[in-house]
């Protein structure tokens, strides 16, 4: 894909959604985190349902770590492998407590040394709750690259690199809440919308769905 028609895509994308963020629900840094890391292999839906009522009655670090294990589980139990994330919860908790004044950190490395926060989260942590152009790349965002010829790559590191790489400055804070709403809405992965969806004649995509 050229990069006359990526410029088209990305000005329509934000032409139609001036101001992209997550579907996740977070009234600051702390909240946004836990969010992101219990959404692993769940949908942003079924995270909100229990995080509200989480955050209703902690939604600091140490709040948390006060709940303990077992009340945090019996709030995230109905989010896929719980038990799992509710330990990286609580140690994640535990280590912004003693290393980080009980502060989400503004800091790649810092993040990605928080039990069970990977490249991804902490780059929807950089972006969403501190406004840096980082790319969080999830296989909604892979598959929408990869499909319309956007931006190639054989795995979610490459397509961020390529990315990075191909979109102009302006576009990048916003690129991936626009790549990410339009994989999970029109360009789903079974039967994409190709008949109602708005960059429909600059997609390079071969097997459009009308």
């Amino acid at each position: 894909m050229n990069k006359e028609k990526r410029l088209q895509i990305l000005t329509r994308l934000r032409d139609d959604n001036p101001n992209p963020t997550t579907e996740l629900n977070f009234s600051n840094p702390f909240e946004l985190l836990i969010a992101v890391l219990l959404s692993a292999q769940a949908t942003d839906v079924g995270v909100n349902k229990a995080t509200g009522p989480l955050f209703a009655v902690a939604n600091n670090p140490q709040a948390i770590l006060d709940l303990g294990l077992d009340t945090l589980k019996n709030y995230i139990k109905t989010i896929g492998l719980f038990n799992t994330k509710a330990e990286n919860t609580m140690k994640t908790c535990q280590m912004l407590v003693d290393l980080h004044g009980g502060e989400v950190p503004e800091d790649r490395e810092a993040l990605e040394a928080l039990p069970g926060v990977g490249r991804k989260t902490a780059n929807v942590v950089l972006n969403t709750a501190f406004g840096w152009p980082t790319i969080a790349v999830d296989t909604h965002i892979d598959r929408v690259s990869n499909r319309t010829k956007f931006a190639m790559g054989k795995n979610v590191v490459e397509v961020e690199q390529k990315l990075l790489k191909v979109v102009p400055a302006e576009f990048k804070v916003d690129v991936h809440h626009w790549l990410i709403l339009h994989g999970r809405y029109t360009c789903v992965a079974r039967k994409p919308k190709c008949g109602s969806c708005i960059i429909e004649d600059l997609c390079e995509y071969k097997d459009k769905v009308e």
